[in-house]
């Protein structure tokens, strides 16, 4: 057996173990959760330079409720486990979106990487969509 075949049975033999897997879970969902949190509570916090910001990117002002509900909301759902795979799409749907809108065709090579980040959150939380909260979450304490 090879070392890299030996290295993927070992990681897939480990993250089948129920603790393993819930840590695995938790801390996924939490590091995917975290930066929506801190920017809903930011765009709270500095409401009327971020409403600003966003007419100046040609992005209606009004609109900046429902951002900071879908980012602070659904970050916070995230991290709980509560109504995982929706907030997940939501916030999915969310980081292409504001990718386009904000990020891409912009010559800045900086933009360009922020539009990748914003893909490749989306990616991970597709990811979430697919498999759900896992344990711990207060999915799996209603399902239960």
């Amino acid at each position: 057996m090879s070392l890299n075949r030996t290295m993927i049975t070992t990681l897939d033999g480990l993250a089948r173990r129920p603790r393993v897997d819930a840590a695995l879970a938790l801390s996924a969902r939490a590091l995917l959760s975290f930066i929506f949190i801190a920017a809903g509570y930011g765009k709270l916090a500095g409401y009327h330079d971020t409403m600003a910001w966003m007419e100046s990117m040609s992005v209606p002002g009004g609109l900046l409720p429902l951002v900071i509900l879908v980012e602070l909301g659904g970050g916070l759902a995230l991290l709980l486990g509560w109504q995982t795979r929706l907030a997940a799409a939501a916030l999915a749907v969310f980081c292409v979106l504001s990718g386009v809108l904000f990020h891409a065709g912009q010559a800045d090579d900086l933009q360009q990487i922020l539009f990748m980040k914003n893909l490749a959150m989306a990616g991970g939380l597709l990811a979430v969509v697919r498999t759900g909260a896992g344990c711990p979450s207060v999915d799996k304490t209603m399902i239960s």
